[in-house]
């Protein structure tokens, strides 16, 4: 057994050496040439003693020195590896993605990611990885990048998609007025012609949320093409700004009515800038 453990005590900083940080237990018997139970117990210990976090049943991700402190490396470090082990589509979105794309007005406290399986959420270290279910992964795909990290690359929504995401997962990001903060910050690095294309993609009740904060804060540039767009097919219908249930304390006696966008609002927008 202390063999075992010495055994991968040593593989696991040759991974290091080697810029990697993650493996899998069939990778680590297969090398080493020792059974499961033998490995089982050995990463057990590294796993006590911090030098490993296991974020997946057979899927290990190594500690090294510089983050003991943390618990953990950042997410980023592997969270492309976790989601190939999980084989599942996925980005890196909503605030997390703001923040990688200049939006960093506030403290992100999620890792946030979608994808196409319901996943329970990791806490890795500091990190706290968050899972949105998205069930149709195809359509967002136009919007999605490849963005280099400390050891290798990881998939990000654009500035564009994410704009989208943060009105189709409202409560993930804070709701209306975090919105509108972010979205002010974003909106530089939003390119007009790629969020009408993926707003053809989108649902309508989005986009008109959307399309009516980017008003609000002044982004006509972002807003008109979104608009012309949805009217290119059919004529909107009405829809309320926050679906989430409201807070009359919080609510205008008469609602905001946007004929251009079609929506109710039940209070202005407060972005804080």
């Amino acid at each position: 057994m202390v063999r075992s453990r010495s055994a991968l005590s040593s593989y696991i900083d040759r991974l290091l050496s080697e810029g990697r940080s993650v493996f899998t237990a069939a990778q680590a018997e297969d090398e080493l040439g020792i059974t499961h139970r033998s490995f089982l117990d050995a990463s057990e210990r590294l796993q006590r003693s911090g030098k490993l976090i296991r974020p997946r049943q057979g899927f290990y991700v190594v500690v090294p020195p510089q983050y003991a402190s943390w618990g953990a490396p950042p997410p980023t470090w592997f969270i492309d590896a976790l989601m190939r082990w999980e084989n599942e589509a996925y980005y890196v979105a909503l605030l997390k993605a703001a923040e990688l794309h200049g939006a960093t007005h506030q403290a992100v406290m999620q890792f946030q990611v979608v994808c196409g399986k319901r996943l329970p959420e990791i806490r890795a270290g500091r990190s706290l990885i968050v899972f949105y279910f998205r069930r149709a992964m195809a359509p967002p795909v136009a919007g999605v990048e490849n963005r280099k990290t400390d050891t290798g690359t990881m998939k990000v929504s654009s500035a564009a998609l994410t704009a989208l995401d943060l009105l189709r997962y409202p409560q993930a990001s804070g709701g209306i007025d975090n919105v509108s903060t972010v979205l002010a910050e974003l909106a530089p690095a939003i390119e007009p012609d790629e969020l009408a294309s993926l707003s053809a993609r989108t649902e309508r009740s989005v986009v008109q949320r959307l399309g009516y904060l980017l008003d609000w804060i002044g982004a006509d540039r972002l807003a008109q093409p979104m608009l012309d767009a949805l009217l290119s097919k059919s004529p909107l219908r009405w829809t309320e700004l926050e679906r989430e249930a409201r807070d009359p304390d919080f609510a205008s006696d008469l609602p905001l009515q946007d004929p251009k966008w079609r929506i109710v609002a039940h209070r202005p927008p407060e972005p804080d800038l």
